[in-house]
């Protein structure tokens, strides 16, 4: 894997972790009416880098679109 690859993971990565913290936040103060804590902020950057690890590292290197084509195409 070259530099190039990398950096552009470990962009996609921090952006992929900043949104995706940003978005809880949002949701928890939009549904519960909450005020953001310390507490809250750490049990949000708790689930959400994982999950963007999870999406970033596995799931953006799985090709959906060919997997998908290869099942319909094998069922015509």
């Amino acid at each position: 894997m070259n530099w190039k690859k990398v950096e552009i993971i470990f962009e996609l990565l921090v952006f992929g972790i900043i949104i995706g913290i940003a978005e809880d936040l949002l949701a928890i103060k939009i549904t519960t009416g909450e005020p953001i804590t310390l507490k809250i902020i750490g049990i949000v950057v708790l689930i959400a880098v994982p999950f963007a690890v999870l999406g970033e590292v596995i799931f953006d290197r799985i090709d959906f679109a060919n997997i998908f084509r290869k099942i319909f195409e094998r069922n015509k």
